[in-house]
């Protein structure tokens, strides 16, 4: 059987847990060489022996997506490696909720620079690799495609109260993505987001009233939603319930593989019928 995605290198940010590590091991299922990042060396370490294990090849890049010198580095590992770059899924992210008059500028400025910074950073450090093999390619006569998802979410699209920071960083990645599919259109380059609505992770599935946090660079951040809140909007999701990391990676896959490479600039909302 031939693997739709052989011999690509993917960059998926964020992959040590949750969604992120499940998009990892869906495209080195299908052949993807894959760069593993999280923020803590153990998850990715684990995803990567993962990948290896089921027989497919990766290596991890840790550290937090918004340090100075990540983006570069993060982009070398996969030079450096395999000798290509056709993948970029800027997943790495989390919420940091508190209503507007409680936000602080600390809250806002963090969820701007992890889901829009960050992401901007990492396409800045690979376009000079994309431009210089787009032209050879070019040159030789040869329609090579690479592909740019960014993971967005239905707060980006619709709107959430509490989370004004982060709707306001996951709009902020949608405009990226759009004015990143006119640039580099030209390179043979889609990008596209994938919104997600409700999906069980642990940040989503975590009881807010038990007071769980979760430690980003030495902060704790409370995470989780009260269980009869999530109860109603359940409720209201068309499928019935709230989606799967895996099938949140399968809306991203869907944007990598070949009979997709038609789309560009796209918002795609997966959240199971909610609006």
């Amino acid at each position: 059987m031939t693997l739709k995605l052989e011999g690509k290198v993917a960059l998926v940010s964020g992959s040590g847990r949750g969604i992120g590590r499940e998009i990892a091991l869906k495209l080195a299922s299908d052949g993807a060489r894959v760069v593993v990042n999280d923020l803590d060396a153990e998850p990715a370490a684990q995803t990567v022996a993962d990948i290896v294990a089921a027989g497919g090849q990766a290596v991890a890049c840790a550290g937090s997506v918004t340090e100075a010198g990540f983006a570069e580095r993060f982009v070398a590992a996969g030079i450096d490696t395999w000798g290509g770059l056709d993948i970029i899924v800027n997943n790495a992210g989390y919420t940091w909720d508190n209503v507007v008059q409680k936000m602080t500028d600390e809250q806002w400025e963090a969820m701007l620079a992890v889901h829009l910074t960050a992401p901007f950073r990492i396409l800045r450090a690979a376009s000079g690799f994309i431009r210089e093999a787009a032209r050879r390619e070019a040159d030789e006569g040869r329609e090579v495609f690479r592909k740019v998802v960014n993971i967005s979410s239905t707060s980006g699209v619709y709107g959430n109260a509490g989370q004004a920071n982060y709707a306001a960083a996951k709009a902020g990645i949608n405009g990226l993505t759009k004015a990143m599919a006119k640039e580099w259109g030209r390179y043979k380059v889609t990008v596209n987001s994938v919104a997600f609505g409700l999906i069980k992770t642990r940040l989503t599935e975590a009881d807010a009233s038990a007071g769980a946090s979760i430690d980003i660079e030495g902060r704790q951040i409370r995470v989780g939603v009260n269980p009869q809140i999530l109860k109603n909007a359940e409720a209201l999701i068309p499928l019935g319930r709230g989606g799967y990391p895996h099938e949140a990676a399968g809306a991203v896959y869907l944007f990598c593989i070949p009979e997709s490479n038609y789309v560009s600039g796209q918002v795609l909302v997966c959240g199971g019928g909610r609006p």
